[in-house]
C-alpha cells in the first residue's frame, strides 16, 4: 500500500482546461457519459477474461463477467459496477489521474503479439470517456479491488483540477472489480429514471459482450436488460426470421417487418459486420428537410453515433448499424466522420445495398418492385447527387410509361423496344400521372408508337435535366425543343398527314404576331396529332416542369417564353386560316388558343378577364 493519509493530488495536466473541454466541447450529447463508463466496464471484464486464461485463480467462484447499474433517486446518485479485473491503488492513479492515458492502449500494447490477443475485444483507446461523467455529476468516487489483491483503493473527484486516493476496507469495495457512483448534478436526475436509464443503455450498449443489469433501487432484485450477446456477431444460421424482424423494430423504432435484410462480415483491408434493413413502408421521417440516414456506427459492439452518414442520403430509408473492428472509440463522434476507414466503409457498404437491391429486382420482380413503388422517388435522389453510381441506379430505376399500362418497366425494357432510327430516351414530366398520360405533346409519339417515360416526382425534374444517358441514348423531354419525329415512320397501314396549307401557314403567322412577346416562337408542331396546340419550351431552354418548380420556390426571378405549337391540320386551325375567316375572331382566336394551351398545362390564363370577355365574344357569334 503505497498511500496511508488522504492527500490531495493534482492531475498530470492543465486540468481546469482539459476537464472543461471535456465537459463541455468533446461530447455533444451527455448521455454518452454512460456510453464511456459502460464500455470501460465491459473493458474490464475483457481483460480479467484474457487474464483468465493464464491464471485461472482470478476469476475465483464467480466466473461469469457482468455490469450492474444502481440507481438512488432519493441520494441522486447512479453507480455503474463492473465484476472485472480491477485497479491497484497505485493503478488508480495512472488510470485515473493522467487524462488521456488508456489503460486499455497500454494494455493492448502490452499483448500485442500474444496468439490469445486475437480473440479479445478492447474498446478504449484514448482514455478520455471516462471524464465525461463530470458532465452529469459534480463528484465521482471510484472504488476498486484488482482481481487476486486483498487490498482496495478510492479514487474521489469533483472534476475541478484535483483528485485524492485512500486505501478503503475490502468490505467496503467490490469483491473484485470497480464501482463508479456519480453523485449527479440537479439537472441531471432524469439518470436516476429506471425508464431512461434502461432505453438508453439497450440504445447505446446493449450489445456489448457482457450482460447488463439494473437496480432500479438500492438493493432492489437485479432486473437484466442486455444479455452480452450481440444478434449481428451470431452466424446467420443461428438467427431466425423473427429475431431479425424483433431486431429490425428495435432498431428503426417502426412496427412493420423488414422488406429485405443485409447481413455481412467484410474482411480483408477493412473487417466490420453489417445488419441493415429495407421497411416496407415509409418511414415517417423519410422526407424531412435534412434528409439523414438511420444507419448506427458501433465499434465492438459499443454504440458511437447514428450521425456518421454511413450510406449516402438517397439510402436513408435503410435502418440497421455497421460495427466496425477497426475504428477507434474517438475523442469525438464528430471527429469519426473525417476518418478515412470510414470512409472506406461507406463507399463499400453503399454498393452493397444497391448490388442487393439489384439482386432482388433479377430475382424476385414482384418484391422489388413493391420496394421500389415504397422509396423509388427516394433511389432518384441518387441519379442526380451521385454521379458514380448513376449507371447502377439507372439500372434499378422503374417507370411507369405510355405503352405499359400502369406497369412498372426498367430502362433495359425500355431499349429493347426502341424504334428504328430512335435517337433518345423519352420523357415527360408533370404533375401526376393521369394529367402526363392526357399530355397533348404526347400525341405525336403515340401516333408512332414510340414509348415515353411518364415522370411525376418533384426529383424527376432535376434528374431528368443532368444531361444523363443510358445505352448511348441522351434523355430528351417531349416538351423541350423540336420533337424531330420526322424519321420515325408511322405504323404501316397509316396515311401520312398532309402539309399545311398556304392560308394555314398565314394563320400561324398572325398568331405570332398578334401573341408579340408572350411567346418565343409560334410555329408548325410535329408533336400534334388531335389537340389544336401546346406549349414547349425552346430549345436551350429549361423543361417547363422544371421552370415551374423553381420558380415557385423563388430560385428563379424571371422565366423563359413558351414556344406555342398549332396542329395545321386541326379542323379549328383550317377554317381559322380560310379565306375570308373574320379578322376580329382570328384575334380573339390567337389569344384564346394560347390560354387554352396555359390550361392544358395546368396553368391559369395570361389575364383571367380578358379570357372570358373573349370567350363570351366567341360563343356570341357561334350563336348568332
Amino acid at each position: 500500500m503505497t498511500t496511508t493519509t488522504t492527500t490531495p493530488r493534482s492531475f498530470e495536466a492543465d486540468v481546469a482546461k482539459l476537464l472543461h473541454m471535456m465537459v463541455h466541447s468533446v461530447y455533444s450529447d451527455k448521455d454518452v457519459f454512460l456510453r464511456e463508463l459502460i464500455s470501460n466496464a465491459a473493458d474490464a471484464c475483457e481483460k480479467l477474461r484474457y487474464e483468465g486464461l493464464s491464471n485461472a485463480s482470478l476469476l475465483g467462484d464467480d466466473g461469469q463477467p457482468r455490469i450492474t447499474v444502481t440507481l438512488d433517486a432519493e441520494a441522486r446518485r447512479l453507480t455503474i459496477e463492473d465484476n472485472g479485473i480491477g485497479m491497484s491503488e497505485d493503478e488508480l492513479g495512472e488510470a485515473l489521474g493522467t487524462i488521456a492515458r488508456s489503460g486499455t492502449k497500454a494494455f493492448m500494447d502490452r499483448i500485442a503479439g500474444a496468439k490469445d490477443a486475437e480473440g479479445s475485444q478492447l474498446i478504449g483507446q484514448f482514455g478520455v470517456g471516462f471524464y465525461s461523467a463530470f458532465m452529469v455529476a459534480d463528484q465521482v468516487e471510484v472504488t476498486s479491488r484488482r482481481a487476486g489483491a486483498d487490498t482496495a483503493a478510492l479514487w474521489l473527484s469533483d472534476g475541478q483540477g484535483t483528485y485524492t486516493i485512500e486505501p478503503v476496507d475490502i468490505a467496503e469495495a467490490p469483491a473484485r472489480g470497480t464501482r463508479v457512483l456519480l453523485h449527479l448534478k440537479e439537472d441531471a436526475t432524469g439518470y436516476t429514471d429506471a425508464f431512461t436509464i434502461e432505453r438508453t443503455i439497450k440504445a447505446q450498449s446493449g450489445h456489448v459482450p457482457v450482460p447488463i443489469f439494473l437496480e432500479d433501487a438500492p438493493d432492489a432484485e437485479p432486473k437484466q436488460i442486455a444479455d452480452g450477446a450481440a444478434l449481428w456477431t451470431k452466424p446467420k444460421a443461428e438467427i431466425s426470421p423473427e429475431d431479425y424482424t424483433d431486431f429490425y423494430r428495435s432498431v428503426a423504432g417502426q412496427f412493420d417487418a423488414p422488406a429485405l435484410t443485409l447481413h455481412y462480415r467484410a474482411e480483408g483491408m477493412h473487417e466490420y459486420t453489417v445488419l441493415a434493413f429495407i421497411p416496407e413502408t415509409k418511414p415517417f421521417d423519410l422526407f424531412d428537410p435534412d434528409r439523414a440516414g438511420r444507419m448506427k456506427l458501433y465499434v465492438r459492439r459499443v454504440f458511437i453515433t447514428d450521425e456518421a452518414e454511413i450510406l449516402p442520403r438517397y439510402l436513408r430509408f435503410v435502418r440497421g448499424l455497421v460495427d466496425s473492428s477497426d475504428l477507434p472509440l474517438n475523442v469525438s463522434r464528430e471527429m469519426i466522420q473525417d476518418s478515412p476507414v470510414l470512409a472506406a466503409i461507406q463507399k463499400s457498404v453503399s454498393n452493397r445495398v444497391l448490388s442487393e437491391l439489384d439482386k432482388l429486382a433479377a430475382n424476385d420482380t414482384e418484391r422489388y418492385l413493391t420496394l421500389w413503388d415504397t422509396f423509388g422517388a427516394v433511389l432518384k435522389e441518387g441519379l442526380y447527387e451521385d454521379y458514380s453510381r448513376r449507371d447502377a441506379l439507372l439500372g434499378l430505376a422503374r417507370f411507369k410509361t405510355t405503352t405499359s399500362n400502369g406497369a412498372w418497366r426498367s430502362l433495359k425494357d425500355y431499349a429493347a423496344d426502341l424504334k428504328d432510327n430512335q435517337t433518345a430516351v423519352y420523357y415527360a414530366l408533370g404533375p401526376d400521372l393521369d394529367r402526363l398520360a392526357s399530355s397533348p405533346q404526347l400525341e405525336g409519339f403515340r401516333a408512332r408508337g414510340i414509348e415515353v417515360l411518364l415522370l411525376s416526382d418533384h426529383v424527376d425534374s432535376f434528374w431528368a435535366a443532368a444531361g444523363m444517358d443510358f445505352d448511348g441514348k441522351p434523355f430528351k423531354s417531349v416538351t423541350q425543343g423540336l420533337a424531330d419525329l420526322s424519321l420515325i415512320a408511322l405504323p404501316e397501314g397509316t396515311e401520312p398527314t398532309p402539309a399545311a396549307s398556304e392560308t394555314v401557314n398565314d394563320f400561324i403567322a398572325f398568331v405570332k404576331t398578334t401573341l408579340g412577346d408572350a411567346v418565343s416562337d409560334v410555329r408548325v408542331s410535329e408533336r400534334l396529332t388531335e389537340s389544336a396546340v401546346c406549349l414547349v419550351a425552346p430549345e436551350n431552354g429549361m423543361d417547363r416542369q422544371l421552370e415551374k418548380l423553381l420558380a415557385g420556390a423563388g430560385r428563379l426571378e424571371t422565366t423563359a417564353k413558351p414556344v406555342l405549337e398549332i396542329n395545321p391540320r386541326h379542323p379549328l386551325i383550317e377554317k381559322l386560316g380560310a379565306e375570308g375567316a373574320d379578322p376580329a375572331l382570328r384575334e380573339d382566336a390567337a389569344h384564346l388558343l394560347f390560354d387554352e394551351a396555359r390550361i392544358a398545362d395546368g396553368e391559369l390564363p395570361v389575364d383571367p378577364r380578358a379570357f372570358s370577355a373573349r370567350l363570351t365574344r366567341v360563343l356570341g357569334r357561334g350563336l348568332g
